[in-house]
């Protein structure tokens, strides 16, 4: 009885934290260049193929902002740099 409370248990948390189950992770080693899609979104390309598209909710991102990765393997709650201020990574979705 017990193992089975624990299965419905887990694939209930999977279901109601989709986050969990659908963390993306993005390698923008190969990233030249990035554009702003909203003043919390960037897309990073690697010359005219997109990369990856990444939010950062708590930082603003403005056209003359300068981007700065802490590591070039980058998944959701991990840190970016943005005008000299660390910042907070959302959600990182893979366009590749």
């Amino acid at each position: 009885m017990k193992k089975k409370m624990w299965i419905l248990l887990s694939l209930a948390t999977l279901l109601f934290s989709p986050n969990l189950a659908a963390a993306d992770c993005a390698d923008l080693e190969k990233f030249t260049n990035w554009a702003r899609e909203d003043e919390h979104t960037v897309v990073f390309y690697n010359g005219e193929i997109p990369l990856a598209r990444v939010n950062i909710p708590y930082c603003q991102i403005l056209p003359s902002s300068t981007i700065r990765l802490s590591k070039s393997y980058l998944c959701d709650s991990d840190n970016i740099v943005v005008d000299g201020k660390t910042c907070s990574i959302m959600m990182v979705t893979v366009l590749y």
